[in-house]
């Protein structure tokens, strides 16, 4: 179904790098996961209120907040959607987190509400049954949630997309949620034992706990987190592939959403090179990552100096006094300059954000290490954290 829905509506999704595949893709999985949830909310409802359990009318509206959160990640598609404006430079990217955000309140509100009526149905149990059209209901509902997932889960990675994967792994709890429901039905018919109260208070719970992982992972991006290690990975591998390029610091990912990155970093040029050929293979490279990363980049070009022989020398004792003080302190941008009948040492130190030292006291360790190497040295420092 999903296959022929694509082709039909959406020949553009296609070229999974391109946005009109990622909001195409969104848009068609949100609305198929409205219908869907929304008919097993109208079955398992009926299925609940005819068999007198609570545990399948949780997991009814279960399927009731389902097709909201669809609704409101389909509306989220569409704001991410749109162009950039002038008050809006970098797109509304964002607006895919926001709406993932609304969803896992919706999700939160939803399970606390289900906790509540479980906990009253354990402590005064009703005479929950399970019928032959409420068993029939909660396995057909297993099979459509197992599709979902696995629709899901193929177009999130189609598309890179964290809302989809969200939505798969969603669909795969309420299988196993539905599954438990009918199983504590059974165990009902079978022996007796009134577990139907304790099966909506689990069902209820893992609702809870879906709804704060979501919170947690549309947080997270809203707040600026870290790019992922092989993203750096393939930055720097492509950034060192350059002919004239040395090394490269200052790595800052921007992500607006996404499909939606700016990337900045400083690449190290020999300072004595070819200035126009050092530029042009930058400006290559800078293409290069906005095509294969759909983004854009922006390089720096830092020279530095290769044809001093007092250089490597003094960046080795510089290196060796940080590791005396941290041995996962680095520098970078390492520069010597005479003045005043003095050697000043010019670099940056990187720190990682876990450093117990605040940047003030770490420079003034790093500045006395350098006095301590000779009196006619003066170091003058940057701190950079990450």
């Amino acid at each position: 179904m999903l296959t022929f829905l694509i082709r039909r509506f959406a020949p553009e999704a296609g070229n999974a790098e391109s946005p009109a595949a990622r909001l195409a893709c969104g848009v068609i999985a949100s609305a198929l996961g409205i219908a869907l949830n929304a008919l097993l909310f109208a079955a398992k409802l009926a299925a609940g209120l005819v068999s007198g359990s609570i545990a399948v009318v949780a997991d009814a509206f279960n399927n009731l907040s389902d097709a909201a959160s669809s609704l409101v990640t389909l509306t989220g598609f569409h704001l991410a959607g749109k162009k950039p404006d002038p008050h809006h430079p970098f797109g509304h990217g964002r607006l895919e987190y926001v709406a993932g955000l609304i969803v896992a309140m919706l999700v939160i509100l939803m399970g606390a509400s289900l906790l509540r009526s479980s906990v009253g149905e354990i402590a005064s149990p009703g005479d929950a049954r399970l019928t032959p059209l409420t068993a029939a209901i909660l396995l057909a509902s297993i099979g459509v949630k197992l599709y979902m997932c696995l629709y899901n889960r193929a177009l999130g990675r189609r598309v890179d997309s964290a809302a989809l994967c969200a939505a798969s792994a969603d669909s795969l709890g309420d299988m196993l949620a539905t599954a438990a429901v009918l199983a504590a039905l059974a165990v009902a018919r079978l022996t007796g034992l009134r577990i139907d109260g304790w099966a909506g208070l689990a069902v209820s719970l893992f609702i809870l706990y879906s709804g704060i992982c979501a919170a947690r992972d549309t947080v997270s991006p809203l707040l600026g987190e870290a790019p992922s290690p092989e993203l750096v990975d393939r930055i720097t591998r492509d950034v060192l592939s350059g002919e004239h390029v040395l090394g490269l610091h200052d790595l800052v990912v921007h992500d607006y959403g996404p499909g939606r990155r700016m990337i900045s970093l400083h690449a190290e040029v020999p300072a004595g090179g070819n200035l126009l050929a050092m530029h042009d293979e930058l400006d290559r490279i800078e293409r290069r990552l906005s095509e294969e990363l759909n983004c854009d980049a922006l390089i720096h070009m830092d020279p530095v100096i290769t044809d001093d022989e007092r250089v490597a020398p003094l960046r080795e004792a510089a290196a060796a006094c940080l590791a005396r003080i941290d041995p996962r302190l680095t520098l970078h941008d390492f520069r010597v300059v005479d003045r005043g009948g003095e050697t000043r040492l010019l670099f940056d130190v990187t720190a990682p954000y876990d450093l117990a030292l605040s940047d003030e006291e770490l420079a003034k360790a790093v500045k006395g290490g350098i006095v301590g190497m000779d009196g006619k040295y003066r170091a003058i420092v940057k701190i950079d954290r990450g």
